[in-house]
């Protein structure tokens, strides 16, 4: 076993054009302020790092790691999510995630995908330069018009969309391993990658590629009503990256799991800030300690209640809390009879 560390944050939800929040260095001071150790990165905003630069420039990754590390921060993992997400995208999501592009790729399909991929490879350099072992990403997604079975889905389909992901994040996945990175996939509803059977789907579809991992965030599974507890049983050996976000799903006679297209305020199932959903973090910690889980707690806020900066700092000392420091002793080391090889066999009969 070993400790998890943390505490840290993500950044993606904070960054804006107002201070503290504008400029790398101002958002790390502030992250510090809180009392976080590790912040993790998002890559598609310039305000706050550029993802072709450090791709190809070791003197500026060294810089960006310099600035963090004059906080007393760690970088965590860059974060690729919205470039993940436009690696697979159906046609009738084209306008939707257009926003994620540059201006001149918009209404050009091929163009996005094209972009996304350099994307991917050039934060699998990044994140080499930077000596990161872990990236957070999503899968993207050609199925999810279909996840709900009705229409009945013709034979073969999810198969084909399988393979067809698989050969959009094969030479990705092939680059990301070569340079010793594990991408983490935040299973997340809305992406092919949102549960554990589509993750296997995908393992299965990629030939078990090593550099597929997890980054497990229990939230999306509350408002799935999948059992988040038995899902580190299950797969904490792909589990590198962890989302620290809470959730509640509150039912009622209105509408359910689907949300009636409703905000996430009147939604059944939202997120919420730490501490103020349903989930058993003390559980997972305890998981995730229990496997050995390596990698570092990060908070992701989203929330419609709280405000964002309150939720960052207590998000700071509710992770502190749960994280356990591992015992380097027994329980019961005082009543131990010592390393005897002729005691144990006469104890056993022999």
């Amino acid at each position: 076993m070993n400790t998890i560390k943390g505490p840290a944050i993500f950044l993606a939800q904070f960054a804006g054009d107002d201070a503290p929040f504008n400029n790398f260095d101002s958002i790390c001071r502030w992250a510090a302020s809180l009392g976080y150790q590790g912040i993790q990165l998002p890559t598609w905003d310039q305000r706050l790092f550029n993802l072709e630069q450090a791709a190809s420039s070791q003197d500026y990754c060294d810089e960006v790691l310099g600035v963090a590390a004059s906080h007393g921060l760690a970088i965590t993992e860059l974060s690729t999510h919205l470039q993940g997400q436009l690696l697979a995208v159906h046609p009738a999501y084209d306008q939707m995630f257009d926003g994620f592009a540059p201006a001149s790729l918009r209404g050009n399909p091929q163009a996005r995908c094209q972009w996304a991929n350099q994307q991917l490879l050039a934060a699998a350099e990044a994140s080499a330069k930077m000596q990161l072992t872990t990236h957070a990403s999503f899968s993207g997604s050609l199925l999810w018009h279909t996840h709900y079975p009705w229409p009945q889905r013709p034979a073969g389909l999810v198969e084909q969309g399988f393979a067809e992901l698989a050969k959009r994040w094969l030479p990705v996945l092939d680059k990301f391993a070569e340079l010793g990175v594990d991408i983490c996939y935040e299973l997340h509803p809305g992406e092919d990658l949102h549960d554990g059977v589509t993750f296997e789907r995908f393992l299965d579809a990629t030939g078990q590629h090593p550099a597929a991992n997890i980054l497990y965030d229990p939230s999306h599974f509350v408002l799935q009503h999948l059992d988040y507890l038995a899902f580190i049983d299950i797969y904490h050996e792909r589990i590198k990256a962890f989302h620290v976000k809470d959730a509640e799903f509150i039912a009622n006679g209105r509408s359910g799991v689907y949300g009636g297209y409703q905000s996430w305020l009147e939604r059944p199932g939202r997120f919420r800030s730490l501490g103020d959903g349903q989930i058993d973090f003390g559980g997972i910690f305890s998981k995730l300690t229990q496997y050995g889980y390596q990698g570092w707690a990060v908070l992701e806020w989203e929330c419609c209640i709280k405000h964002p900066e309150d939720g960052a700092r207590e998000g700071a000392d509710f992770i502190r809390q749960h994280i356990i420091r591992t015992t380097d002793k027994a329980f019961d080391d005082f009543a131990a009879s010592g390393a005897d090889e002729a005691l144990n066999r006469k104890i056993l009969g022999l």
